[in-house]
This record gives C-alpha cells, structure tokens and sequence, in this order.
C-alpha cells in the first residue's frame, strides 16, 4: 500500500510539471532563424500559447511526435489558449494559421483569445477573408466540423485574466512607449511562475508583478548597436524597448532564477556581445533564446 503511494504521488508531480518553451525569439526582422515571438506554456498535457508571431503553428507543430518532435501533446490540434501582448504584427501575424491549421487538422472546439480590443477585429476579419475556405471545407466534400474555425475571445484588462485547474494567468500594462494596450504576462501553475515582460521599456509594473520569479522572459537590445542609430531612432528605441543596464537594473531588483533573453534587437551584434553586454552588468543565470528552446 505504502509503495502504491508512493509511486501515486511520483506520477502526480510528473503530470504536473511545467513545460516553458521559445516558440519564437524574433522581432520584425525577418530573420530566417529566429520566428515572430511566441512561448509556449505546457502543463498536464494542455499547451497555452503566449503570442503568435510569424511561423507560430509551424514552430510548435516542430515540437509534435508527428512531424519528428518529443510531445503528443503539441499536436497542433491542441491549441485552444492563446494570449497576446500587443497588436504589434511580430507577435500577431500567426493569428490566420492558429485559427484555421489547427481546425483543419482536427480542433474541434473554439479558439480561445486574449488580447487587447484590437484582436477581436483581427480575428473578426481574418474570419471574413478566408470564408470562402471556410465555407468550402465545411460544406464540400472534405469531412470537416464546423466549430473549429470558431474564434471566443476576452479582452484584456489588467489584473487575473484566466485561471483554470492547470494555470492562472495574470496581465499588467507595460510600457511600450505610445502603445497603449501592451501587456506583460505573469504565468503561475503547481510548480512554476514565469513573467513575459512583451514589448517595453523599463516598468514599474513589471517590478510590481514580478516577485518569485522562476524564469524572466525579457527583451533586450544591443547597446552597440543602438549607440550608432540616428537621433531619431535613438528616441524610439529608448521609449519602446530596454538596454542591457536597463534590464540588468530590473534583474538585480527582482532576482528571477533564470533570465531568459528574448526579442533581441540585435542591429550587427553577435550572441557572445549581447551576452558580454547583459554579463558586464548583471551576474545571474542568463538564457539566450532560440526558436524551439525548452528552458528548464
């Protein structure tokens, strides 16, 4: 009986245990290697997406034992969550594919969409511009379920914005300079809390919300690189995005077991000189995002 316990609890702490994955590391750039930003969230079997850049079901379908990955559970089919930051189209672009790939290979229920006001248009029309595709699988002689494709969304405000048996998810304006409605994300599941500050500069609120932290998910930029953009440029990217003190100052405050960099605005820097630039200022634990990188 006492061995039956045992290996009952052992299998509760493997179920639940929390997957954070890199789907994309990108910016507007179109970097072949690096997608628009998107992570991926896995706990007992259900994935939660945060973001859907360019490339996104394609990234996360990489991971599947279908197409040669390690995970049933990120069939594509399985994507139901999906929490967006800002409208910004590296981190929205793959809204078409998340609605309609998914329910082509299988969904059955609605996505499920959070997001700033402006998302509910993007769905809305993306719904309209591919009707006739829509229409076409449904009605023609293609077996398809006509619920799939639907799309359920919830807009953002600050504070808990989804909770569930596996996860609660809680939202925080950041500062991403004019952008009005850009959020960060604070993750809590059994055994883990992730934040993903978005876009920004420097916030408040980022510090605000992020106390015990498990893994920081933060953009950077290259001060190298910013030192040689024009004035101009040096007013936007200032107001928009963090330098590697800037970021270093909020690590030190807020002490994350890992810092995981991402979004790098990279402008000629190598990974080596974005990290020289990040370990100058800061000494604990620093990840550099890949696409597909599981952080552990």
């Amino acid at each position: 009986m006492i061995r039956f316990l045992v290996l009952f609890c052992l299998s509760l702490a493997v179920t639940a245990e929390t997957k954070f994955f890199v789907l994309g590391s990108g910016t507007p750039n179109p970097n072949p290697d690096r997608s628009g930003s998107a992570y991926l969230v896995l706990v007992n079997n259900t994935p939660y997406l945060f973001d859907f850049g360019p490339g996104v079901v394609r990234k996360m379908s990489a991971l599947s034992k279908s197409w040669g990955g390690a995970y049933s559970e990120l069939e594509v089919e399985n994507l139901e969550y999906a929490f967006l930051t800002h409208f910004h189209s590296d981190h929205s672009l793959g809204l078409a594919d998340l609605i309609i790939t998914p329910w082509i290979m299988g969904r059955e229920r609605p996505l499920k969409i959070f997001g700033p006001a402006s998302t509910a248009d993007m769905a809305e029309n993306i719904l309209k511009a591919y009707q006739t595709d829509i229409d076409y699988r449904i009605n023609g002689t293609q077996p398809q379920n006509s619920t799939g494709y639907k799309v359920v969304f919830t807009k953002l405000n600050e504070g808990l914005v989804y909770k569930d048996q596996n996860i609660q998810v809680l939202a925080f304006l950041n500062s991403h300079g004019d952008v009005k409605e850009s959020y960060g994300f604070v993750i809590e599941t059994e055994d883990k809390k992730i934040l993903i500050s978005g876009d920004t500069g420097p916030s408040e609120n980022l510090i605000k919300y992020g106390k015990n932290l498990d893994i920081l998910v933060h953009e950077v930029y290259s001060q190298a690189g910013f030192n040689q953009k024009t004035s101009d440029w040096q007013k936007y990217h200032k107001a928009h995005h963090t330098s590697p003190s800037e970021l270093a100052a909020i690590a030190k405050q807020i002490k994350p077991k890992k810092l995981v960099l991402c979004h790098i605005l990279f402008w000629g820097a190598t990974e080596e000189e974005i990290l020289q630039e990040m370990t100058t200022h800061y000494s604990g634990k620093i990840v550099l995002a890949k696409d597909l990188l599981l952080v552990e």
